[in-house]
């Protein structure tokens, strides 16, 4: 039994897969830690030989995936927040597991947060055409808006009712004054106040 042993201690000494040394794993607990904290950029020596040489390349590799992810995070929150290209999405095609997870939960928050915002850019546009019989939908592809989001969209059609019971105000007494000689006449607006009031 003990020839047996030491010879498959001779046999995984020529393989490279001696008994590990505190030592050999003292680089991965370091790059470990440092990853913990959040620091990229940090390798380990893949051509080393055994279970070490392997421990590396599985932490080189997990590193990389980690790095690419978050990459791919800031680079759509730049093209998102900064650049203002609401269309831009994180690219899964690559990932898998957690990491395709992560990148699918940050587009799903893109949907979630560009829809209304669109929705609001849409009525905005048609106003500003003098077109006030558009209102933000408060229900988007069958999912009841919420939150803030419910907020701006109950203010944003406030807003186009107004406008439009002004516009027909003004339209009737420019009418009065204008086609049937009646001077004098009030535009009666409910609801409103502030500028449109005065």
């Amino acid at each position: 039994m003990a020839t047996q042993t030491k010879e498959r201690a001779r046999a995984a000494a020529r393989n490279g897969d001696a008994t590990i040394a505190i030592a050999d794993l003292e680089p991965l607990l370091a790059a470990l830690d440092a990853a913990t904290r959040g620091e990229t950029g940090i390798r380990l020596d893949a051509r080393r030989r055994g279970v070490v040489g392997d421990l590396n390349k599985a932490f080189n590799a997990l590193a990389t995936t980690r790095e690419s992810t978050t990459d791919e995070i800031i680079r759509v929150a730049t093209a998102i927040g900064s650049e203002g290209r609401l269309t831009e999405r994180a690219d899964v095609k690559r990932t898998q597991g957690i990491w395709k997870e992560s990148l699918t939960a940050v587009n799903s928050m893109i949907d979630d947060l560009s829809r209304p915002t669109l929705e609001v850019a849409r009525v905005i546009d048609a106003v500003a055409e003098g077109d006030l019989s558009q209102k933000m939908q408060l229900q988007i592809e069958g999912r009841a808006v919420k939150g803030e989001f419910l907020r701006i969209g109950t203010t944003v059609n406030a807003m186009v009712d107004q406008l439009s019971s002004f516009a027909d105000e003004v339209t009737r007494v420019a009418r009065e004054a204008g086609t049937e000689g009646k001077l004098g006449g009030q535009a009666v607006v409910k609801g409103v106040g502030g500028t449109w009031k005065d």
